[in-house]
């Protein structure tokens, strides 16, 4: 890039929109140019609207940025991360959107929307197409574990084809968000629901692996079952996936399958992608969320211990670094496929 673009951050004082400020600063095609919070925030220099949560130190190019209210009117920059509340989120992106700009959105609002790319770049990152030429566009990151499953079975998925998934989750205390889950619920303790957790599990990867026709995406006939859980770990959400395959299959063929998988060409070689999007392990007890979370640089996906399965054909464990790879780091990652293919305001950049 010759000159980096400028971007601004909506949620930004959040926990994932801190995230999203902290790897935007420094970015080589991204320069954080605005933050946008709620109107108790606007007004205030973002060092003191933010009680910073991470743990390297806040971006010296963020620190003095006057945090502003989150109007398209207030907020002009071409593109725009979203880290907003769910509460929030839906008019205020659309907002944008019909000013023209593309929003990259972590919010689950539009994720179902039948005319808005539901996108893991190595996954389906063609379904981009689906936006392209509009002036402004919403692009929406899938929700955190539904990155990881769709990412373990996406080979499988492309060589045998799925009937059914069924998949239990364990999910990390940082997926509340800040202050999130009470610490009296979580000590000594998991528990067995995450409202709408499932339901999301059960519909996002259908239309991930659909397919594009007439404008709008075809989910695809894929049997999914899930069960979530909130366990007392900080980050990475731990997945025991059951698959029955559209094809028979050896647990060779299974392995393979994963080891030479690179994913979507197009999402390849983008300043966030990492050299391994999906890493297999062959240790009887990896992966696991404090040794493997941070693989890539917390965007590579492991999977492991698989084994035929008495029920379906085959089981194994998938692990996603929830707050990177799930959140901000993918949601990064999508903004630059949308940047590497000249989408929305960005075309005339």
């Amino acid at each position: 890039m010759k000159e980096r673009i400028p971007v601004a951050v909506l949620g930004a004082t959040g926990a994932v929109g801190q995230r999203i400020v902290a790897m935007v600063a420094g970015h080589p095609w991204f320069r954080l140019d605005a933050v946008g919070a709620s109107e108790r925030s606007a007004g205030k220099a973002y060092q003191d609207a933010a009680r910073w949560l991470l743990p390297e130190p806040m971006p010296e190019e963020a620190r003095a940025l006057t945090v502003r209210p989150c109007d398209p009117g207030a907020l002009r920059q071409p593109l725009v991360f979203s880290a907003l509340d769910a509460d929030a989120a839906g008019p205020i992106e659309e907002a944008f959107e019909a000013a023209g700009r593309l929003v990259v959105t972590n919010a689950r609002n539009h994720r179902m929307r039948a005319d808005v790319p539901l996108v893991v770049p190595e996954v389906n990152g063609a379904h981009l197409d689906l936006v392209a030429g509009r002036p402004g566009a919403i692009v929406t990151n899938p929700n955190c574990s539904t990155i990881g499953l769709v990412m373990a079975l996406a080979p499988l998925w492309e060589r045998f084809g799925l009937e059914a998934v069924s998949v239990v989750t364990m999910q990390a205390l940082s997926g509340a968000g800040y202050p999130g889950v009470p610490s009296m619920d979580m000590i000594d303790n998991v528990v067995p629901f995450i409202s709408g957790e499932e339901q999301k599990l059960e519909a996002e990867p259908r239309k991930i692996f659909g397919r594009v026709t007439r404008g709008t995406v075809v989910p695809a006939e894929l049997a999914l079952s899930a069960s979530c859980n909130r366990v007392p770990v900080s980050d990475g959400h731990l997945l025991r996936v059951s698959v029955k395959l559209g094809a028979r299959a050896q647990r060779r063929d299974l392995e393979e399958a994963w080891i030479r998988w690179r994913g979507w060409e197009g999402a390849r070689k983008l300043p966030s992608s990492p050299e391994l999007a999906l890493a297999y392990r062959s240790e009887p007890d990896r992966p696991q969320p404090r040794l493997d979370r941070d693989a890539g640089g917390g965007m590579t996906v492991s999977v492991g211990r698989l084994e035929p399965d008495s029920v379906l054909d085959y089981r194994f464990a998938a692990l996603v670094h929830n707050t990177i790879r799930g959140a901000a780091g993918g949601t990064l990652l999508l903004a630059e496929l949308a940047l590497s293919r000249g989408l929305g305001s960005l075309a005339a950049v």
